[in-house]
């Protein structure tokens, strides 16, 4: 048996030796350290990782593979949760340094594996959203630099400048929100909403100009 860590870094910040103190703090000695660096978690597979592929050739039943978290063997919903099964098959018992989680397949109870399975998932639908997050995030950052930034506008408003002209003045004078609704057509929540947050109305009417 042997305990193996694997670290995956994908940019230039990043590094490697990090996530191995992370690793080492938190009580983990390895004995083989196996890493893969400049490869993204979301285009490239752990199988088809130099590294990568080294994991499943070396991991046997009884082996502990230690990762930072999840998103270290990939951030592709399908790619992860297929990665632990196979692991799991296999016998191996895969633990995360951050929150100090266990998958482990030899669990039987139905239940346990239950929570297990929905923990798997939802981990890795994390790691894919947390990418596709940066990734929007980065395409904005350089629309921006070139100048191509379109602001985000929101939710086009569902009344019109005249409605929440008409809306502050009935307000003003004392009108109910159902005298309101039946002179403008605006629905009660709507209404609530412009009594509520009248500048956050004009900040949407404003950018949908």
């Amino acid at each position: 048996m042997q305990t193996v860590l694997y670290a995956r870094v994908s940019t230039a910040d990043q590094t490697l030796e990090h996530q191995r103190t992370q690793a080492e703090r938190a009580g983990y000695a390895f004995d083989v350290v196996v890493a893969d660096h400049g490869v993204s978690g979301v285009s490239t597979k752990l199988r088809d990782r130099a590294e990568g592929r080294r994991l499943f050739d070396m991991l046997r039943r009884g082996d502990v593979l230690v990762v930072r978290w999840v998103d270290r063997l990939g951030r592709n919903y399908t790619d992860v949760t297929e990665t632990l099964r196979e692991f799991m098959n296999r016998g191996v018992v895969v633990r995360t340094i951050i929150n100090g989680m266990e998958f482990d397949g030899a669990t039987t109870d139905p239940m346990k594996c239950a929570i297990r399975d929905s923990m798997i998932a939802f981990l890795a639908a994390m790691a894919q959203a947390h990418a596709e997050a940066t990734k929007d995030a980065q395409r904005a950052g350089i629309d921006h630099a070139k100048g191509r930034q379109t602001a985000y506008r929101g939710r086009k408003p569902s009344f019109t400048q005249a409605q929440y002209d008409l809306v502050q003045e009935m307000l003003a004078a004392g009108r109910g929100v159902s005298d309101i609704g039946k002179s403008t057509g605006l629905s009660r929540q709507t209404i609530y909403r412009l009594r509520d947050n009248p500048a956050g109305a004009e900040r949407a009417l404003e950018s949908w100009r």
